[in-house]
């Protein structure tokens, strides 16, 4: 499925979309947190989807209200089906794994896509230390689960993703977890356990003490769960940092719905926009941008690698060479985004060099409208857009629907701004 998009001028009001990362954090602390919750402002992406199935199948019962909001009812992890599958959700397969292992039954989990081939022996070897049997096809995908869980004293690297530890988090938290540590080695992201940590207060789950992120300590004393759960699913910074660089490139727009004081890692978007000149301005409740002069910027994406490509965006307008840390964090994504974002950026006319854990971005050197395609992952996608705006000549983004795993409504966002976006008739705008 193809999307072609002209440059052109953007103008107008846009609404963040849902965060995924809320969302599905949202579901899981709805199914183990028991009773009935309601979620407001719910995602449908297809990680949201994914999500909401997962929970489905392990025993709880989803009903849409006529307002919008998702009610939640669950008894705790009582399993419908022996199987689940995650897609291509790598939030979805590390977080609902331990949850899984507190049922005594079998279950098998799986996925699709890039997630077939990403590396899940931090499974293989933590669940065993508590009590859970696990088989996995050498590391990887599918994996049978058999608990129940029982936690005990773990030390994990957390290197590769805070992901595995949120899922970790979620099922100590579940199983009453007392006087037990989960030890942190070289912890990534921590943003998102932030995230993590503050979904599970606002569930009433029991709630570890956050010592420097290196030990996670649940103390014996439980706590008072309340019988219902309201939750409003945050604007995502992840998707709406296109919508900022799409404006500070090709505004002026204003984007709603993105909360300044959030936890998520990816708001750290608005340090880059500063740092590269942009022209924002922030209030409490919306972001204006327009177009300014725009040099080269150094900025450390470690904790928030999911930035990378709307950077590259980005950088591809600034006047000199940008340099973005934490390349390292890219392999594991539904490509290897540095060589993806190196390849498909290049066919625009930009130079990227990746040395070691650094990108650096040769911009202000004119981009070129082309062919490109999104590997099928729904950032570079979003990238090779944002970067068409001000591109010379009409770019052509193949596997244009990847956007469905995050951001469906992408697109038709962009085209209520202005853009001037067509496609195939195979694949139809979310309107």
């Amino acid at each position: 499925m193809k999307v072609t998009i002209q440059p052109g001028s953007l103008k107008g009001v846009i609404q963040s979309p849902a965060s995924k990362s809320s969302m599905q954090r949202a579901c899981a602390a709805a199914l183990v947190a028991k009773g009935i919750s309601e979620i407001y402002n719910p995602g449908h992406s297809n990680d949201d989807k994914a999500a909401m199935d997962i929970i489905r199948r392990l025993g709880a019962k989803l009903e849409n209200q006529p307002d919008g909001t998702l009610q939640i009812s669950s008894e705790g992890i009582k399993p419908v089906a022996p199987f689940i599958d995650c897609g291509e959700s790598g939030l979805s397969i590390r977080m609902f794994t331990p949850l899984v292992a507190l049922s005594a039954e079998e279950v098998t989990i799986n996925g699709s896509g890039s997630l077939v081939t990403r590396p899940m022996d931090f499974f293989d070897e933590i669940l065993p230390q508590t009590g859970v049997k696990i088989r996995s096809n050498k590391g990887k995908l599918p994996l049978v689960i058999q608990g129940p869980l029982k936690p005990a004293d773990i030390s994990v690297d957390g290197s590769l993703s805070s992901q595995f530890l949120t899922g970790l988090l979620l099922a100590y938290a579940a199983a009453d977890a007392s006087d037990v540590s989960i030890r942190v080695n070289n912890l990534k992201s921590r943003p998102y356990i932030d995230l993590t940590l503050d979904v599970m207060k606002r569930f009433g789950l029991k709630t570890p003490e956050n010592r420097n992120y290196e030990e996670f300590y649940f103390r014996k004393e439980s706590v008072e769960q309340e019988p219902a759960h309201r939750y409003t699913v945050e604007g995502d910074w992840s998707g709406g940092a296109f919508l900022l660089v799409a404006g500070a490139i090709a505004g002026p727009i204003t984007v709603r719905g993105l909360d300044i004081a959030s936890t998520q890692a990816d708001k750290a978007i608005v340090q880059a926009l500063m740092s590269a000149n942009a022209g924002i301005a922030l209030d409490a409740k919306e972001i204006q941008l327009h177009p300014a002069k725009l040099s080269a910027f150094e900025f450390d994406a470690t904790d928030c690698p999911d930035l990378f490509p709307p950077l590259v965006a980005l950088a591809s307008y600034c006047d000199g060479e940008t340099r973005i840390k934490g390349v390292s964090r890219l392999a594991h994504k539904e490509s290897d985004r540095g060589l993806t974002l190196q390849e498909e950026f290049g066919k625009m006319g930009i130079t990227i060099h990746l040395e070691g854990d650094i990108m650096r971005v040769e911009g202000g050197t004119g981009v070129t409208g082309a062919v490109v395609s999104s590997r099928h992952d729904h950032r570079i996608a979003m990238a090779c857009a944002v970067a068409s705006l001000k591109a010379t000549g009409e770019t052509t983004i193949e596997h244009a629907e990847a956007i469905n795993k995050s951001y469906p409504d992408f697109y038709s966002d962009l085209r209520q701004i202005g853009a001037v976006i067509s496609l195939n008739s195979q694949f139809k705008l979310h309107e």
